[in-house]
């Protein structure tokens, strides 16, 4: 089944590219596209959508707005940000209000076509150098700076496997990479990744890299 994207982008030349590059593929079409996040919120309560491609900087409503609008509104389509700015402060805002990853405009085109095909199908992206500098910036500002007790006691419900799992998540690692490291089947990966969100109470991948680093279980300037 083919994946629909909306594009949403203050710059029409860029949408333009996005276009021809997703309408290009076999597996992917673009069902609708808009100028600011206020005219993407509207469009979409009437056009369907798997992923979102979000600018996080347009004029009169930004990407993290329109973001947390959707999710507010329980809109169904997932949220991918793209961002020139790879130490942009919003980016981690809008992850926080709902979306399911970011992605530098610089990136390859196969990289960005992978990102739409794993966010469509439930997965997470976080660019991994960008989300570390981020990270850095702002981890001191995060609910879990100077006392941890509440991420604490939620870290020590989880067995050491899941906790294992949930370090290499926050590093990053896909569902094939963790079965590499950790010597598991794929299976047993997912198993272990629903029983982290439902232990943590988070909503997806991205819920988990958050909680890693607020809680201190994975830091920043960690190569």
């Amino acid at each position: 089944m083919s994946v629909s994207v909306f594009l949403v982008d203050d710059q029409r030349l860029v949408r333009d590219g996005f276009r021809m590059m997703i309408d290009a593929q076999d597996d992917m079409a673009v069902v609708g596209e808009a100028g600011d996040g206020a005219a993407a919120v509207e469009a979409l309560r009437t056009v369907r959508a798997d992923v979102v491609l979000m600018d996080i900087r347009m004029p009169v409503t930004d990407g993290v707005e329109a973001t947390r609008r959707l999710t507010r509104a329980g809109n169904p389509a997932r949220v991918l940000i793209l961002t020139t700015f790879d130490l942009d402060e919003y980016v981690f805002t809008a992850l926080g209000a709902g979306a399911a990853g970011f992605l530098l405009k610089d990136a390859r085109q196969e990289d960005l076509l992978s990102a739409v095909r794993s966010v469509a199908d439930g997965g997470s992206v976080l660019a991994p150098g960008p989300t570390r500098r981020l990270l850095d910036r702002v981890v001191d500002t995060l609910p879990g700076g100077p006392g941890r007790n509440a991420y604490a006691r939620s870290l020590a419900t989880l067995t050491p496997r899941e906790t294992e799992v949930l370090r290499e998540i926050a590093a990053g690692a896909t569902n094939r990479e963790i079965c590499d490291r950790l010597h598991m089947a794929e299976g047993t990966v997912k198993t272990h990744v629903g029983r982290l969100l439902a232990k943590l109470g988070r909503r997806d991948r991205v819920g988990l890299v958050l909680f890693a680093f607020e809680a201190g279980l994975a830091s920043p300037n960690t190569d």
